[in-house]
């Protein structure tokens, strides 16, 4: 990170303080005084654990029963699977949005939408957008193509080494597939690219995976191969890894945005011009005026994709049904576009190529995800492909609601009237209930 030597002096002051630089340096170095308790580790969690852990810890009674209250400890093995030194869980509000109206290749229906959030304003944002969508006849989704990968590095002494190897894997699809498969009821090698960088050579295997998501399937899966190509490949790699960076596992990557990791997903919808200026306050031809300059503002920045904030549901709901929240990395790289229709109305659509959900395994039956998604009315078995044919849609709902605020201007007065205003007359209910 470049920085300006002037933004530079004044940060290096902050720091400073009164501090001299040897002071700084002083305890900037490595501590050699006794740190506090280690934690035990422990194979399983048990009331006896969480109770050695909280015996390390400096808290109230209080502050230890907001975390290992009733319900944690009455839960505690269904989540033992899923964490590891468990002291109890964390309570997020979850708003409702909706009904949405999705009218999909699998999800087809009015959906209620459990959002977990701390952010004021969020919720009431897709609900609106939900209301407008569902008014007009909902959201036409689709499913496009799913796959989930993970990429083993092989090293080799050189070139020639390297092309032998490739000839070889190319050879042995089929006996990949066969192993994968072992390992897993439900997922499904379906393709082996292979990438050479010098001596390097990065074999991407994709699966598809069921109404899972699948990180753990794939990883379980592709360490089989992984064995089995370094038991019997004819070329011997120098050295070798299970995975080389290149699956774009939780982060945003050109490659999966090009091509699918997890789930593809499309939504669009049409709004009469009268509709937004009725429900909105905007024209159609001004939200397709933001649109354009929006995605100029995205490509001066370098964005991976061009939208407005579709990490803002996928967070919300990933965390409401039991996702692995650190996807949203990945998942929140899209397209949304927006034209006006021959009589003048406003087409929406957005593109998600990386949306990584499943409503089997993972958290999905932890308590409050199972019951977000029977709120939802989303099935475990054969709910995957719902689930991101209704994503998607709250997302087209999401980046049409932002939009419209920001092409109306009232943005940021949402965000006061919600937020800020809502706080500081909760404070004054308060004042006035301790002084009377």
């Amino acid at each position: 990170m470049t920085k300006s030597y002037k933004s530079l002096q004044a940060h290096v002051k902050k720091s400073m303080g009164l501090r001299t630089l040897d002071e700084v340096l002083l305890q900037l170095a490595p501590s050699k005084e006794d740190y506090k308790p280690r934690i035990p580790n422990t194979l399983r969690n048990t009331p006896e654990s969480v109770e050695e852990i909280y015996s390390l810890l400096k808290v109230s009674p209080e502050t230890k029963h907001l975390l290992w209250d009733d319900e944690a400890q009455k839960h505690l093995d269904k989540y033992d699977p899923n964490i590891e030194n468990y002291i109890g869980t964390a309570k997020i509000p979850i708003g409702l949005a909706g009904p949405l109206r999705v009218n999909g290749v699998f999800a087809k229906g009015d959906y209620y939408i459990p959002m977990a959030t701390t952010e004021a304003a969020l919720v009431g944002s897709y609900h609106r957008g939900c209301q407008l969508i569902s008014e007009v006849g909902g959201c036409s989704a689709m499913l496009l193509s799913e796959g989930i990968s993970r990429a083993p590095l092989f090293v080799f002494n050189n070139l020639r080494e390297a092309g032998c190897f490739v000839f070889w894997a190319i050879g042995q699809v089929e006996e990949f597939r066969r192993i994968a498969e072992k390992t897993t009821r439900f997922g499904k090698l379906s393709d082996m690219l292979v990438n050479v960088h010098g001596c390097d050579v990065f074999l991407i295997f994709e699966y598809t995976t069921g109404d899972a998501s699948g990180q753990n399937m794939v990883t379980i899966a592709t360490q089989a191969i992984y064995e089995c190509i370094l038991q019997n490949s004819p070329v011997k790699p120098r050295m070798s890894f299970l995975e080389s960076n290149m699956s774009g596992d939780k982060k945003a990557t050109a490659q999966a945005f090009q091509q699918v990791r997890g789930k593809k997903v499309t939504a669009e919808v049409i709004i009469p011009d009268s509709l937004m200026q009725t429900h909105m306050g905007v024209s159609a031809t001004m939200m397709v005026e933001y649109s354009t300059k929006s995605t100029t503002g995205s490509l001066i920045t370098g964005s991976i994709g061009a939208q407005g904030h579709m990490a803002n549901a996928l967070a919300a709901i990933f965390i409401a049904c039991g996702q692995d929240a650190a996807c949203v990395g990945e998942s929140a790289v899209g397209i949304t576009t927006a034209s006006l229709t021959p009589q003048g109305d406003l087409y929406v659509s957005v593109s998600l190529p990386n949306v990584m959900l499943g409503t089997v395994g993972g958290g999905t039956g932890l308590p409050t995800p199972k019951a977000c998604l029977e709120i939802m009315g989303i099935p475990a078995q054969g709910g995957a492909p719902i689930l991101a044919e209704v994503v998607a849609g709250v997302v087209l709902a999401g980046e049409i609601s932002i939009a419209a605020a920001f092409v109306g201007g009232y943005f940021s007065k949402a965000h006061q009237v919600l937020a800020r205003f809502k706080k500081k007359s909760m404070l004054q209910t308060s004042n006035q209930a301790n002084t009377s």
